[in-house]
């Protein structure tokens, strides 16, 4: 008879530095685990669970709305509708490529830096696909290293939402006087959403304040895949509130691209951003095995090594 054996778990000091998380203490993985292995982690309590599943099952949430909306909305006979396919094809793939980042990445310390990216080629898909810093320039420059994958999500936002902006400047104090350019309580939560997302990203809170106690469940990344796959879900409420209530309007004007020219704008853009993968990827395999991150060690030395 079959029997599997559910992998043996390891605290913070006994992995590479590469894996260590900003308060998380336990629940660690071994850092040469086979995809079986990782695999099988997935239904077992460790620090990165909970960030699976949050993705996983979101995807085919996403799936299903992407079937619906296409069989309902009528994409070919309504051309402003074509749009949303460059929306709704990375609402799928992102959380589906976020979960398999987190389910394999403890079978290399050199595969690890990849769901810092990761969630976030591919959460960023979504607000027009752009995140992938290095990690290993971290043990050097950490608030360095910090910055940049934080401008990473804040740029697009802020670039992907300043038609809000407008709207939000233009209505302000108008009420419901405002039109078609109301926002509606979708786009609210979006943005609150977006916003909650980036501040869990950034301070890794609540485990910083009590590391060790947050280790499988509540800690700073399981909040950001939940806040994120929300704010996607509201995402696309507030899109599809914005096309109904312009429905006549866009239906008297002529789309600037054709179905054709859409998939081919979505393509080149996942094609771009697929080669900045592979450009990280592939540098991160040229490393030294000498690398500082590659190596374990004690906490200890971690924090007097980051003084000196």
């Amino acid at each position: 008879m079959l029997s599997l054996k559910l992998p043996q778990l390891l605290r913070v000091h006994q992995v590479p530095r590469v894996f260590w998380e900003d308060g998380i203490m336990s629940g660690y993985r071994r850092p040469t685990s086979s995809a079986l292995d990782c695999v099988l982690s997935s239904f077992q309590m460790t620090n990165e669970t909970v960030n699976i599943w949050t993705h996983f099952l979101p995807t085919w949430y996403f799936l299903w709305r992407l079937v619906a909306l296409a069989g309902g909305l009528g994409f070919r006979s309504e051309p402003y509708h074509w749009p949303l396919l460059v929306f709704l094809l990375p609402a799928c793939l992102y959380p589906f490529a976020s979960c398999c980042a987190h389910t394999f990445s403890s079978m290399s310390p050199r595969v690890r830096p990849l769901p810092s990216s990761p969630p976030h080629p591919s959460i960023v898909m979504v607000t027009r696909l752009s995140l992938l810093p290095p990690r290993f320039p971290e043990l050097e420059s950490p608030g360095l290293s910090k910055i940049l994958r934080s401008a990473a999500f804040v740029y697009p936002f802020l670039f992907d939402n300043l038609p809000l902006f407008y709207r939000l400047g233009l209505c302000w104090g108008r009420g419901h006087s405002c039109g078609q350019e109301a926002l509606s309580t979708s786009h609210g939560y979006h943005l609150f959403c977006a916003l909650l997302t980036g501040f869990l990203f950034a301070s890794h809170l609540p485990e910083r304040l009590a590391p060790g106690r947050f280790d499988y469940i509540g800690h700073s990344h399981q909040l950001f895949h939940i806040c994120a796959v929300l704010g996607t879900h509201f995402q696309l409420e507030a899109v599809l509130t914005d096309m109904g209530s312009r429905r006549a309007w866009l239906a008297t004007q002529e789309p600037p691209l054709g179905l054709a020219g859409t998939v081919a704008t979505l393509g080149l853009a996942v094609a771009g951003n697929l080669l900045i993968i592979a450009a990280f990827t592939a540098s991160l395999f040229r490393a030294p095995s000498t690398c500082p991150l590659l190596q374990g060690g004690s906490l200890e030395a971690s924090t007097k090594a980051k003084l000196q």
